[in-house]
Formats: C-alpha cells, sequence, structure tokens
C-alpha cells in the first residue's frame, strides 16, 4: 500500500493507546468521502480506520458543516451497535478534541461497497432486502424513545449538510419547485421519530456475510425515518439512469428494500411514512443533480435532463405509493 503519515491521524492514535510516542505505524490515506479524512492504520497486525471531520467539504461548491457532527457519528456507532449488533463497526475510540474516532478496518475484498456491486451490474435483491431489514430494525428499535431523542439533538448539522446542501440549494436553482423543495425540508425538519443516519447510500454500505454494515454516520439526527429510506431508495433510481440495463434488476431491488423496511413500522402509520418516502424522492433526485453534490457518474446531457424532468414533474405532481413511483421511474427507462 501506498505509505505515508499524518501527525493529526497519529496523535489520534496516540490518545487512544493504539501507539506509543516515537512509534510511525504503516498509514494509508482512503479515497471516496468529501467530508473526513480516512486513514487505514496497520498496527501489530492488526489494521484500524481512522476517520476525522474536515470543515470544508471536497466538493465544488463552498459546503461547510460543523466538525461536531463526528461527535454524533460515535454516539450513533455506540447506539445502534447496541440495539443492531452487526449493523455498523464496532467503536473502538473517539476522539472529541479531534473530531475523530477509531473503527476496526473493514477489507473491501471481504466487505465489498454495495456501491461497486451496483456498479458493476451486480444487482441482488436480496442484498437490498437486508438493507431495508436491517434499516426498519433501527428504526423500529430507536423510535419513541426519549433519551436517544435528547442525545442526538443535531438540527443544526443536519440542516448544515442535509437540508441546505440538497434540498435548499436546489430550490435556489429550479425556482419552479421551489416551493416544493423548501416544503419538503421544512417538513423534515420538523418531523422527530426515530435515530436517522442521514446518509444511508451504496457507498456507506459494506455488504457482509452476516447482513449489511452502515458506515458514516456522521448525519445522525433524530428526525424523520423517511429521509433514510428516499435516500437510499434514490440511490437506485440514479444508477438506472446511468445503466439503463439494470433497470429491471434495480426495480426489484428497490420494491425488495422499501417492503422489507415498511414491515418494521410500527411507531406510526406505514402510509404516512410511505407518502413521506415518496415525496422526497423526486426532491432527492433533482438535488443530486442540481444541489451541492451531484452525482458522479451522471455526465450527459440527456441523463441529467431525463432525471431533472422526471423529478420536476413528480414535485409537482407526486403519486403518494412507492409501487407507483417505481413504475413510473423504472417502466419509462429505455
Amino acid at each position: 500500500m501506498r505509505v505515508g503519515w499524518n501527525s493529526e491521524i497519529l496523535a489520534v492514535l496516540r490518545r487512544a493507546g493504539l501507539v506509543e510516542l516515537g512509534d510511525l505505524p504503516p498509514m494509508q490515506p482512503l479515497s471516496g468521502g468529501v467530508s473526513s479524512d480516512i486513514w487505514r492504520v496497520d498496527i501489530e497486525g492488526r489494521r484500524y480506520c481512522v476517520k476525522r471531520a474536515l470543515a470544508r467539504l471536497k466538493v465544488a461548491a463552498d459546503w461547510r458543516a460543523p466538525i461536531e457532527r463526528n461527535n454524533y457519528e460515535a454516539a450513533y456507532l455506540d447506539v445502534v451497535d447496541r440495539l443492531v449488533p452487526g449493523a455498523v463497526p464496532p467503536l473502538l475510540y473517539a476522539d472529541k478534541c479531534a473530531a475523530a474516532l477509531v473503527t476496526r478496518y473493514l477489507d473491501p475484498q471481504a466487505y465489498p461497497l454495495w456501491k461497486t456491486e451496483l456498479m458493476a451490474g451486480r444487482v441482488e435483491p436480496e442484498v437490498a432486502r437486508a438493507v431495508g431489514e436491517r434499516l426498519g430494525k433501527i428504526h423500529e428499535r430507536t423510535a419513541g424513545d426519549p433519551a436517544i431523542a435528547e442525545a442526538f439533538k443535531s438540527d443544526a448539522i443536519f440542516h448544515a449538510i442535509r437540508l441546505e446542501p440538497y434540498l435548499l440549494a436546489t430550490a435556489e436553482a429550479q425556482p419552479m419547485v421551489a416551493s416544493s423543495l423548501r416544503g419538503l425540508a421544512r417538513r423534515t425538519a420538523s418531523t422527530k421519530r426515530v435515530l436517522v443516519h442521514g446518509d444511508v447510500s451504496p457507498k456507506n454500505i459494506m455488504v457482509g456475510r452476516l447482513g449489511p454494515i452502515l458506515l458514516d454516520a456522521e448525519c445522525a439526527w433524530y428526525g424523520d425515518p423517511a429521509f433514510d429510506v428516499a435516500f437510499v431508495l434514490n440511490h437506485l433510481c440514479l444508477k438506472a439512469a446511468y445503466r439503463p440495463a439494470f433497470a429491471p434488476p434495480l426495480a426489484e431491488a428497490f420494491m425488495a428494500l422499501a417492503d422489507a423496511y415498511l414491515g418494521h413500522v410500527s411507531w406510526e402509520s406505514k402510509d404516512g411514512v410511505e407518502a413521506r418516502i415518496t415525496s422526497l424522492l423526486p426532491g432527492l433526485m433533482l438535488a443530486r443533480i442540481d444541489g451541492k453534490s451531484p452525482v458522479e457518474y451522471l455526465t450527459t446531457g440527456k441523463q441529467k435532463a431525463d432525471v431533472r424532468a422526471f423529478a420536476i414533474h413528480h414535485l409537482t405532481e407526486p403519486v403518494g405509493r412507492l409501487a407507483a413511483f417505481r413504475e413510473a421511474w423504472f417502466g419509462g427507462l429505455d
């Protein structure tokens, strides 16, 4: 591996008690994230992952976020590892001073990223179903819990790294549907039901032998469960725009995830959650074209125009049910 050293990461490891003063263990910077420095570190035959939050995210737009979000990620790992064992990498050390945390390193050879699998056309509905099951359990087991709600009052951070760069920035770029997008942001911000991960994306999901493992919970917030589900379903939709030939298995995966998730909804009306998911989906689709964090793989004018036209239409004329949304989007791809 390409070896380098980072003094701030090394200081975190020393405070964690993993290295002695003067030791320089092999370190490798990892790619893939825009919001953090992430390093793999090898110490005495064991591999660790060290993640440090950045104040300015690595995107073209000027996108800044409080580094305190790392503390909420650490808390999310602690809560979820206790309530749904195996759903997240176990937290080994949290460094509030450096806004950093340490977990075990999971080798992508043994734990491939779901994004890598999907982009290669390896679309397995059973994996999607397992993601829906796991997400449903996390939401179900944190629903209506006043202690967890109190611990995750991260509204300002969620606004800064989710609502503003996705829905509100897109409203500025698309005045035709600005009112709808701002309404979605207001509704999401005011809906407090469960512990939300906030970045349930295939790039943050490893496919493990015992089920999916959720990474990068720095958007953790006690809020609207619909956001998590819409966020991950959106990526299945966008990958079909990238590779229309994969649309049939992606459509199957879309409903497998949705059905598995909705099977766990007991804290409120399933119809209500489903309606919120369905209404958020076109807003998030449009955000990945015209917001501050566009997806990197939709590069042609036609791809962007197709997503944009579909999303704007469904923001103005919502369908209300995920099966109808699935049929409208995947059935219209060629």
